[in-house]
């Protein structure tokens, strides 16, 4: 069977030579690199203070209050994420063991579990809400050494494909240090939206490719994603 692809156009002229270059060879860790062209995946989180839970799996609720909204965007191919990130209702400085305090966690609900990605906290510190985005290629590093390694170390973003839901995002505060907020990752959509007039829904592609053209922005301001889509035409 022919694998069928899903992308949408590339820029052309100067710029597309520039956004070829980009993924030319894989970034370092905390490298930000260009949005690819196509996603194989997409999840948001709620993060709420009440799923908050420490480093011994006891329930610790973080700032009354606050949320936190997450969207994440993935190539798996090309193991990069995109972010965007936005935080809302938190006070103070950020604090964590970790070499940033904003992360997925590989764990499931009501579970601790060790960052697997580390993330820009989102800015500015003060009383408005605080936003960071952008994109992320492996490998991914966190800072926090287990078994004497880098928990991020050998992690792979085909890792959440599989398992979305034992993953959170959350970010720790000092007032928080076991989490601001924090919630469960979740697959959007379900299916997607063929572009053209009379499109409809379709459930279980997988994996699903989310247009680049829409932006994490988009994602958040709209509360739900709209997948353009343009089938590639495969052989039998």
């Amino acid at each position: 069977m022919t694998k069928k692809t899903y992308a949408r156009p590339l820029a052309i002229g100067a710029l597309a030579g520039v956004a070829l270059l980009a993924f030319a060879a894989p970034a370092h860790a905390e490298t930000e690199v260009a949005e690819p062209a196509e996603f194989t995946s997409a999840f948001t989180v709620m993060a709420t203070p009440d799923q908050v839970i420490n480093n011994d799996g006891v329930a610790t609720p973080g700032e009354a209050g606050a949320t936190g909204t997450f969207t994440f965007r993935i190539n798996s191919e090309l193991d990069i994420i995109c972010y965007d990130i936005r935080l809302e209702g938190v006070t103070g400085e950020y604090q964590s063991p970790a070499k940033t305090a904003t992360h997925i966690h590989e764990a499931t609900v009501g579970q601790a579990g060790p960052p697997r990605i580390a993330f820009p906290n989102p800015t500015p510190v003060g009383d408005g809400p605080r936003t960071s985005s952008g994109c992320l290629q492996g490998p991914f590093t966190t800072g926090v050494q287990a078994n004497g390694a880098d928990t991020g170390d050998g992690f792979s973003l085909a890792e959440i494909e599989a398992n979305p839901s034992g993953f959170t995002g959350d970010s720790h505060t000092v007032g928080s240090p076991a989490g601001v907020v924090r919630g469960q990752l979740t697959a959007i959509p379900v299916g997607g939206v063929d572009t053209g007039a009379g499109g409809s829904a379709e459930a279980g592609t997988t994996p699903l490719v989310v247009s680049a053209a829409l932006g994490g922005a988009g994602l958040l301001a709209a509360g739900a994603v709209v997948l353009h889509r343009r089938r590639a035409v495969s052989s039998r």
